[in-house]
């Protein structure tokens, strides 16, 4: 979602309380805080927020770790002495391993009947909420490639192409959740060649930096409404990432300046949870239903440029008009992705970084 599928373009105003360190550390201060673990692209509306504490009275403390695979792979060492509450931004590529070291504690969030069934990975239990879904895709630079007059790659194998050499970046499928869904669409398209692809890859140049952030705001050159510092013109995103290139332009253009590859998309679902061990149990379950509300739903599309889970939320206009959708994501099953990913990543880190 990270993934969020999540960007930086809005500033995320938090309440941050000082003195008394954590949540729920002892005092009526901390006892009306509750704390927020996540992934650096977490973004909310300060009146959002403020609407959380009106309701309920707790203010929330947000404590970010890095991008999504370092966050979750903090908070499965920290299990049962959590840093925080909550924890949100573990999606489907990275759930089973948080559930299988019990990180969470079960709760069944208020509103989760207006989420489809198809999204609800921890049916039953209620370990982990749905929160947000969205794509994975390949995003280029409009400019350049109509600059060049080329154009831009359609799909996984136009990728490895000697016309688009040295043009892709991508996040580490090690320690970020795009990184790692870009990965999973290469093994769910080509199977057991999945390595012999990614050498293809390597060989025509594509670069892998740490996360998504890194990637998007620093190395692609269509970040920043086109005018992105990179140089690199395809970078691993999100299909919903173009609107947040026309974000505040005035006159609003009458594409984004960004596009999606849609034969390069994986389906993603982001999730959060109660965790174990929260020492203010009670907060972290409002917060859980604050997030499953149209209030935090409807908040989200133009904050971490996401979809959200609940069928009746609305859309802004701008990001129905922006934004893109991959016909026919690929996607794959849980069981599969907990089998098998740590091999996957292993041998990718072997043949694409090290």
């Amino acid at each position: 979602m990270n993934t969020h599928v999540r960007h930086t373009a809005a500033v995320l105003a938090v309440l941050i309380l000082t003195g008394c360190g954590g949540s729920g550390s002892g005092g009526e201060e901390d006892s009306k805080t509750v704390t927020l673990v996540t992934h650096d692209s977490f973004a909310a509306s300060k009146s959002v927020l403020k609407k959380f504490t009106a309701d309920t009275g707790y203010k929330v403390k947000v404590l970010r770790g890095g991008d999504a695979g370092a966050a979750v792979n903090q908070t499965v060492l920290n299990k049962g002495n959590p840093q925080g509450d909550v924890f949100f931004g573990v999606d489907n590529t990275l759930l089973s391993r948080p559930l299988g070291e019990g990180v969470f504690t079960p709760y069944r969030a208020k509103g989760l009947e207006q989420v489809p069934g198809e999204l609800q990975l921890d049916k039953g239990k209620h370990r982990v909420t749905p929160v947000d879904s969205g794509e994975i895709c390949v995003n280029y630079d409009r400019s350049y490639f109509a600059k060049k007059k080329l154009d831009p790659p359609r799909t996984l194998a136009d990728l490895a192409r000697p016309e688009y050499k040295n043009l892709l970046v991508t996040s580490n499928a090690a320690t970020s959740s795009p990184g790692l869904g870009f990965l999973l669409a290469t093994v769910e398209e080509y199977g057991t060649g999945w390595q012999g692809y990614w050498k293809k890859l390597k060989a025509n140049g594509v670069e892998v930096v740490d996360g998504w952030e890194q990637a998007y705001n620093d190395r692609f050159s269509g970040s920043q409404g086109g005018k992105g510092k990179g140089d690199r013109p395809l970078v691993v995103s999100y299909a919903s990432s173009p609107p947040v290139e026309v974000l505040g332009r005035k006159p609003l253009p009458a594409r984004a300046p960004t596009g999606i590859a849609k034969g390069t998309c994986f389906q993603q679902t982001e999730f959060a949870g109660l965790l174990e061990g929260a020492k203010n149990a009670e907060g972290g379950k409002a917060l859980l239903d604050f997030m499953l509300s149209r209030t935090f739903q409807e908040d989200m599309p133009l904050q971490m440029f996401v979809n959200p889970v609940r069928k009746d939320a609305r859309l802004p206009e701008l990001f129905t008009k922006y934004g893109e959708k991959a016909e026919d994501p690929a996607a794959m099953a849980p069981a599969k992705i907990a089998e098998h990913r740590e091999q996957w990543i292993k041998s990718w880190t072997s043949l694409v970084v090290k």
